[in-house]
């Protein structure tokens, strides 16, 4: 992970360029509004923010009492109270999301795509749940029911992501693919969820990729190149990138009081993820060798 020093130097060379642009881009009113500074600048909100995704810590109330306030008290003297920062949160979102695609690797031509579900309550309290209500949606995993969103992931062979897109829980797999892979070439590999004649004829002719999946059991089996049958294999590298995801940048909890902090809390998970030094990678060059 990066240090704290050199994750707000990043995040404040990025809010140096970003925030002039960024106000130059507002709507206006039509009225003069006063623009005090805060306390916190910008790119420290962000860093805390960030940081926390980094950290052991599992309740960022904790965090910011335990840690922030008390052990980096000399990296930021203008603390404010947990309140406080709390209701500067939502006004990071957009930053937060910019920075999030600053991070994004490059195009390997070897690209691998999936979805996974982000739980907003259980299953019991969903008749009751009010905070999501008319965007968070049911829907169905190969294990069980959920109520909340899903998170398309699109990676390169070296575990950098490429691409995201939060849908509700009800949207097929297949519906953002087009959007996600926009930019990209060469072949995407997913699961048996994004077969589609048309999909697969829609990006071979329209965008020049080649999407390979494994064929489901009722379906004949078809001549595939060796290349690609082995590459079919390695397609669990975005399941180890899913369960990073979750169970150490926390972007999935279901404590959340607005949507908004939602998906703050996503996209700062989805940043940490992205300054990982080491990620899951493949070694495609094993492919390419000839066995002994």
């Amino acid at each position: 992970m990066l240090s704290l020093e050199e994750l707000f130097c990043s995040v404040d060379d990025f809010c140096k360029i970003f925030e002039p642009l960024w106000h130059q881009q507002l709507l206006s009113d039509g009225h003069k509004h006063r623009q005090r500074n805060t306390q916190l600048s910008l790119s420290e909100v962000m860093t805390i923010q960030i940081t926390f995704h980094q950290s052991h810590y599992r309740n960022f109330k904790a965090f910011y009492l335990e840690k922030v306030c008390v052990e980096w008290l000399p990296a930021f003297p203008e603390l404010v109270s947990y309140n406080r920062f709390v209701e500067w949160i939502p006004s990071t979102l957009i930053p937060l999301s910019v920075y999030l695609h600053s991070c994004f690797g490059q195009c390997t031509g070897l690209s691998v795509m999936d979805a996974t579900k982000i739980q907003v309550c259980h299953n019991r309290r969903i008749k009751r749940h009010k905070v999501f209500k008319g965007m968070a949606a049911r829907g169905k995993t190969s294990v069980d029911w959920f109520f909340g969103f899903k998170l398309h992931l699109v990676c390169n062979d070296q575990g950098e992501l490429r691409n995201i897109a939060v849908t509700p829980g009800n949207t097929d797999d297949r519906k953002p693919v087009l959007t996600l892979l926009k930019g990209l070439s060469g072949k995407v590999l997913a699961d048996r969820g994004y077969i589609s004649q048309s999909l697969f004829e829609t990006l071979l002719t329209q965008m020049g990729i080649q999407l390979i999946t494994k064929p489901k059991r009722n379906m004949k089996n078809k001549l595939m190149p060796l290349i690609d049958k082995l590459l079919t294999r390695k397609r669990s590298i975005i399941e180890t990138i899913i369960d990073q995801l979750k169970n150490i940048s926390q972007i999935e909890h279901s404590r959340h009081r607005s949507p908004v902090n939602c998906l703050v809390n996503i996209v700062c998970g989805l940043i940490a993820y992205s300054h990982q030094p080491k990620k899951p990678s493949l070694n495609i060059n094993e492919f390419f060798l000839p066995s002994a």
